[in-house]
Protein backbone atom coordinates (compact mmCIF):
# COMPACT_ATOMS: atom_id res chain seq x y z
CA UNK A 1 0.00 0.00 0.00
CA UNK A 2 1.29 3.80 -0.72
CA UNK A 3 2.69 6.08 1.93
CA UNK A 4 -0.05 8.99 2.43
CA UNK A 5 3.50 10.85 1.34
CA UNK A 6 3.08 9.32 -1.82
CA UNK A 7 -0.72 9.42 -2.41
CA UNK A 8 -1.03 13.37 -1.30
CA UNK A 9 2.19 14.15 -4.02
CA UNK A 10 1.95 16.42 -6.66
CA UNK A 11 3.53 16.09 -10.16
CA UNK A 12 5.19 18.08 -12.13
CA UNK A 13 2.21 19.23 -13.87
CA UNK A 14 0.02 19.38 -11.04
CA UNK A 15 3.23 21.40 -9.06
CA UNK A 16 3.10 23.79 -12.05
CA UNK A 17 0.07 24.29 -12.18
CA UNK A 18 -0.90 25.03 -8.60
CA UNK A 19 2.13 27.48 -8.53
CA UNK A 20 1.24 29.27 -11.44
CA UNK A 21 -2.49 30.13 -10.42
CA UNK A 22 -0.36 31.40 -6.97
CA UNK A 23 0.41 34.88 -6.71
CA UNK A 24 1.79 35.01 -3.16
CA UNK A 25 4.98 33.10 -1.88
CA UNK A 26 6.88 33.02 1.24
CA UNK A 27 10.28 33.44 0.74
CA UNK A 28 12.48 32.23 3.66
CA UNK A 29 16.20 33.68 4.42
CA UNK A 30 18.69 32.46 7.20
CA UNK A 31 19.01 35.61 9.99
CA UNK A 32 23.02 36.56 10.91
CA UNK A 33 21.76 34.60 14.24
CA UNK A 34 20.33 31.06 12.82
CA UNK A 35 16.43 32.59 13.28
CA UNK A 36 14.52 32.24 10.15
CA UNK A 37 13.22 35.68 8.21
CA UNK A 38 10.06 34.33 6.63
CA UNK A 39 8.40 37.38 3.81
CA UNK A 40 5.74 37.00 1.35
CA UNK A 41 6.31 37.94 -2.25
CA UNK A 42 4.83 38.20 -5.20
CA UNK A 43 6.43 36.13 -7.97
CA UNK A 44 6.44 35.16 -11.69
CA UNK A 45 7.59 31.01 -11.83
CA UNK A 46 9.39 30.70 -15.10
CA UNK A 47 8.62 27.52 -17.53
CA UNK A 48 12.30 25.36 -15.91
CA UNK A 49 10.68 26.74 -11.91
CA UNK A 50 12.68 29.40 -11.41
CA UNK A 51 10.95 31.33 -9.04
CA UNK A 52 11.43 35.32 -9.89
CA UNK A 53 10.97 37.94 -7.66
CA UNK A 54 12.33 42.09 -6.95
CA UNK A 55 12.76 43.51 -3.82
CA UNK A 56 14.26 46.72 -2.65
CA UNK A 57 18.73 46.10 -2.60
CA UNK A 58 19.18 47.48 1.17
CA UNK A 59 15.90 44.83 2.55
CA UNK A 60 16.99 42.68 5.33
CA UNK A 61 16.13 39.49 3.18
CA UNK A 62 18.61 40.87 0.58
CA UNK A 63 21.52 40.87 3.49
CA UNK A 64 20.39 37.45 4.44
CA UNK A 65 20.93 35.79 1.25
CA UNK A 66 24.12 37.48 0.47
CA UNK A 67 25.29 35.92 3.39
CA UNK A 68 23.79 32.72 2.93
CA UNK A 69 21.86 31.66 -0.89
CA UNK A 70 20.13 28.92 1.43
CA UNK A 71 16.37 30.00 1.67
CA UNK A 72 12.98 28.13 1.06
CA UNK A 73 9.77 29.03 -0.70
CA UNK A 74 6.34 28.19 0.00
CA UNK A 75 3.04 28.65 -1.39
CA UNK A 76 -0.15 27.11 0.17
CA UNK A 77 -3.74 27.57 -0.12
CA UNK A 78 -7.12 25.34 1.30
CA UNK A 79 -9.23 26.40 4.03
CA UNK A 80 -10.09 23.24 5.89
CA UNK A 81 -7.85 19.99 6.23
CA UNK A 82 -8.91 18.32 3.44
CA UNK A 83 -8.10 21.03 1.20
CA UNK A 84 -4.55 22.08 1.98
CA UNK A 85 -1.87 22.21 -1.02
CA UNK A 86 0.99 23.67 -1.20
CA UNK A 87 4.85 23.02 -2.56
CA UNK A 88 8.01 23.68 -0.77
CA UNK A 89 10.90 24.75 -2.42
CA UNK A 90 14.42 24.03 -1.33
CA UNK A 91 16.46 26.71 -3.37
CA UNK A 92 19.83 28.78 -3.19
CA UNK A 93 19.20 32.41 -4.36
CA UNK A 94 21.27 33.73 -7.16
CA UNK A 95 20.40 37.81 -6.80
CA UNK A 96 20.62 40.13 -9.94
CA UNK A 97 21.60 43.64 -9.48
CA UNK A 98 20.38 44.54 -12.77
CA UNK A 99 18.31 47.82 -13.32
CA UNK A 100 16.25 46.04 -16.81
CA UNK A 101 15.91 42.95 -15.16
CA UNK A 102 14.46 44.37 -12.40
CA UNK A 103 11.92 46.36 -14.41
CA UNK A 104 11.26 43.28 -16.80
CA UNK A 105 9.79 41.40 -13.36
CA UNK A 106 7.87 44.49 -12.31
CA UNK A 107 6.22 44.74 -15.24
CA UNK A 108 5.85 40.54 -15.99
CA UNK A 109 4.17 40.65 -11.67
CA UNK A 110 1.88 43.56 -13.20
CA UNK A 111 0.66 41.66 -16.09
CA UNK A 112 2.23 44.23 -18.55
CA UNK A 113 3.54 43.37 -21.98
CA UNK A 114 7.63 43.97 -21.08
CA UNK A 115 8.08 46.38 -24.92
CA UNK A 116 5.62 48.88 -23.47
CA UNK A 117 8.16 52.02 -23.19
CA UNK A 118 5.43 54.22 -21.09
CA UNK A 119 5.44 50.89 -18.40
CA UNK A 120 8.79 50.60 -18.57
CA UNK A 121 9.44 54.41 -18.09
CA UNK A 122 7.04 54.63 -15.01
CA UNK A 123 8.63 51.36 -12.98
CA UNK A 124 12.01 52.26 -13.75
CA UNK A 125 12.73 55.27 -11.00
CA UNK A 126 11.90 52.29 -8.13
CA UNK A 127 13.60 49.34 -10.28
CA UNK A 128 16.64 51.46 -9.66
CA UNK A 129 16.52 50.27 -6.41
CA UNK A 130 16.12 46.65 -6.74
CA UNK A 131 17.00 43.50 -7.66
CA UNK A 132 15.88 40.36 -9.10
CA UNK A 133 15.75 37.32 -7.11
CA UNK A 134 16.06 33.92 -9.11
CA UNK A 135 15.59 31.17 -7.07
CA UNK A 136 16.31 27.19 -8.86
CA UNK A 137 14.94 24.59 -7.10
CA UNK A 138 17.12 21.78 -5.42
CA UNK A 139 14.51 20.00 -3.64
CA UNK A 140 10.85 20.32 -3.81
CA UNK A 141 8.13 18.83 -1.84
CA UNK A 142 4.55 18.97 -2.41
CA UNK A 143 0.69 17.81 -0.91
CA UNK A 144 -2.81 17.94 -1.59
CA UNK A 145 -4.96 16.17 0.25
CA UNK A 146 -7.78 16.39 -1.90
CA UNK A 147 -6.59 13.57 -3.24
CA UNK A 148 -7.38 11.72 -0.26
CA UNK A 149 -10.93 11.97 -1.30
CA UNK A 150 -12.10 13.18 2.49
CA UNK A 151 -10.41 9.83 4.04
CA UNK A 152 -6.93 9.91 6.34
Amino acid sequence: MPSRRSQIAMNEAEIQAFLQAQRTIILTSNRRDGFPHPMPMWFVLEDDGTVRMTTFRKSQKVLNLERDPRCSLLSEDGEVYAELRGVLIYSRAELIDDEDAAIDTMLRLAGTELDNPQARDAVRPVARKRVVVLCRPDRLISWDHRKLGGGY
